[in-house]
């Protein structure tokens, strides 16, 4: 199962410190939740792990490998990015949901079904997409890659509570699988909900804060 470690990361922008020498390690088979006031750094730390973004010192590690010797694109298929603000890359969502991977037309209903969405959403133009439809239709192109890990940057930040609710159900059958989740959210409840370890991020250091337990 995968884990992800970050071995003395620091990252600034500019004179102001970001991550200032964190040691963390995200579980293998759990998922992960990284809380913290905004503005802090949560979702750079989340690019952080499939190289969206690199660290000014400090290794990050995958299954005990440095991600900067793996292939990015292989690295990014094994861990996906679903950001808060999605870009949708095609004209309908059937399209958007086969951009990483040619999957059938039933299985493109079944990943939209996994995330939420209704029966025929796949022959819907993305132009005309709420954000918190794109958003979900997003993180079904992500899963049809089949990562071993999925990022999750506020995901139920423009949902309804039935929609977060298949997100929750989305995340747990990931960790069910063998796979992890890191989840960046403001959301105490649902964080609350789907995640074993809380980690809060805050004035550069990442503390680890619970963890449940058996």
């Amino acid at each position: 199962m995968p884990s992800i470690v970050l071995e003395q990361v620091s990252l600034g922008h500019g004179p102001t410190p970001v991550l200032v020498e964190v040691d963390a390690v995200f579980e293998a088979g759990a998922c992960t939740a990284v809380v913290g006031p905004s503005g802090a750094g949560k979702t750079t730390l989340l690019r952080l792990l499939n190289r969206f973004g690199e660290p000014d010192s400090g290794r990050v590690l995958l299954d005990g490998t440095p991600v900067t010797e793996l292939d990015v694109l292989a690295l990014r298929r094994e861990v996906g990015l679903v950001p808060q603000k999605p870009v949708l890359l095609t004209d309908t969502v059937a399209e958007e949901v086969r951009v990483g991977r040619a999957v059938d037309g039933d299985t493109v209903d079944e990943l939209l079904g996994a995330v939420g969405l209704p029966d025929g959403f796949a022959a819907r133009r993305c132009a005309e997409l709420s954000g918190g439809e794109a958003q979900r239709v997003c993180l079904a192109r992500a899963l049809a890659v089949r990562p071993r890990v999925l990022l999750l940057d506020e995901p139920t930040s423009a949902l309804d509570g039935a929609s977060a609710l298949a997100i929750g159900e989305l995340i747990r059958a990931q960790v069910r699988g063998g796979g992890s989740v890191v989840l960046v959210s403001h959301d105490s409840g649902f964080v609350a909900e789907v995640s074993d370890t809380v980690w809060t991020l805050s004035g550069g250091r990442l503390t680890h804060e619970t963890g449940k337990q058996p």
